[in-house]
């Protein structure tokens, strides 16, 4: 198990992170299709912890079981950029947890979403040690 991450610590690259945090508040979801076409819905909660917020994106059957002013444990949640911004999520590897902790500051000057980044993190390709050249080379 990794060790918990404070919000401040997530950046573009983040995967495998376990967080403790506290849902803020939870935008009303909608339905949006992926690239395969299928059909979802969606919704943006801003949660966060005193170190900072960051906005959580949940999915389908992760919606209903947020609400806010609740403690909820994320593991081996990642963060993605959409539109720039960094959103965290469970994805289909992590898991959401209410939890009976609880966190009652909150930092919401320190939304980490708010921050901009201007290029896509490429998807993540393991790296091998080539021995010939002494250099690191994606695996193709």
């Amino acid at each position: 198990m990794s060790e918990v991450k404070k919000v401040e610590e997530l950046n573009p690259g983040s995967r495998s992170v376990d967080v403790l945090v506290k849902v803020l508040e939870i935008n009303p979801s909608r339905e949006v299709s992926t690239k395969d076409g299928s059909l979802h819905n969606v919704a943006d909660a801003l949660v966060g912890d005193e170190t900072g917020c960051i906005i959580l994106s949940l999915w389908d059957n992760d919606i209903p079981r947020v609400k806010a002013d609740q403690t909820i444990s994320i593991k081996n949640g990642y963060v993605s950029l959409f539109r720039g911004t960094m959103r965290l999520n469970i994805g289909k590897y992590g898991t959401l947890e209410e939890t009976t902790e609880t966190i009652t500051n909150v930092n919401r000057e320190n939304n980490i979403s708010n921050r901009s980044y201007d290029q896509q993190i490429p998807r993540f390709r393991p790296l091998y040690h080539d021995d010939d050249r002494g250099r690191f080379r994606r695996r193709r």
